[in-house]
């Protein structure tokens, strides 16, 4: 990893940080004492999350058939580790600091590869479904880092891409002496997310593994760069989609071990929730 990178990173007193209610949800949910009422009156101290939790908390992708009206009632229908995911999507949010069209772009994007990483967690059952969540909302949070930081310079990248028909990594190799996916991971590692997460993050484009890397963390590594493709093939984050993308012959999708008949159905599953369920997250 870049080490005047890591310096920026790690001492920067500028970077936007996730909102105090998210990582005290986090510090609730993995306590055996917790109650709902304690998640319920930690998510209730900040209004705009807790808005936002209950407005996503109410989308077909959550499976709820009846009408949550109360966050104590969204934590008894959903359970604690769907409130955590819920959070964190709403918390992830507030990192934007304008909303124009770039970060319309990168918002698309990120909460599409969140629901495709669960949906393909959960078909596949290879892994946590709401761990997959969060890798695939993450995935991306390094390029929202870098429009926050300078968004003339990020801007240069996206022009490159639509006018030379690049791909955001190799334009981003003409700007920058850093990735994305590195910025994201330090950022990651900064707001002391889990390990696992940052990993995911960091190495959802390369999937450069030790040999003795738990296969836990290639499987759910492996998840959130598929997440990723399912969202280049339909075009969300970008101009166009791909149509011509090969799924099954991906490198995660290799070694996820998923052919192109389970990916066709995965997709179309993908597709009819982001359809169904985008308002939910605007």
């Amino acid at each position: 990893m870049n080490r005047d990178l890591e310096q920026l990173i790690m001492n920067a007193n500028d970077l936007p940080t996730i909102p105090v209610v998210a990582t005290k949800v986090l510090q609730l949910v993995e306590s055996e004492s917790t109650t709902a009422e304690d998640l319920a009156r930690v998510v209730s101290s900040d209004p705009a999350v807790a808005a936002r939790v209950l407005k996503i908390s109410n989308s077909t992708f959550f499976g709820c058939k009846r009408q949550i009206n109360t966050l104590s009632h969204a934590i008894m229908m959903l359970g604690y580790n769907t409130l955590k995911s819920l959070v964190m999507a709403a918390s992830v949010k507030q990192v934007y600091k304008t909303y124009g069209l770039t970060e319309k772009m990168l918002w698309e994007h990120s909460f599409g590869a969140g629901l495709a990483a669960r949906i393909i967690a959960n078909t596949t059952q290879l892994a946590n479904d709401e761990e997959a969540f969060l890798g695939g909302l993450f995935h991306d949070i390094g390029k929202t880092i870098m429009n926050n930081i300078d968004s003339k310079q990020f801007q240069l990248v996206m022009q490159k891409c639509y006018n030379e028909d690049l791909s955001f990594i190799e334009a981003e190799q003409q700007f920058y002496p850093y990735s994305h996916a590195e910025v994201g991971g330090l950022v990651i590692q900064k707001w002391n997310f889990p390990e696992m997460l940052m990993k995911a993050v960091l190495e959802h484009h390369s999937f450069n593994f030790p040999e003795d890397e738990d296969p836990y963390q290639v499987t759910i590594t492996c998840i959130v760069g598929l997440a990723n493709l399912f969202c280049h093939k339909i075009g969300l984050g970008q101009r166009e989609p791909e149509p011509e993308l090969l799924l099954h012959e991906s490198i995660p999708a290799r070694m996820l071990n998923l052919d192109e008949e389970q990916l066709s159905g995965m997709m179309a599953s993908f597709e009819t929730a982001f359809t169904q369920d985008k308002s939910f997250f605007d």
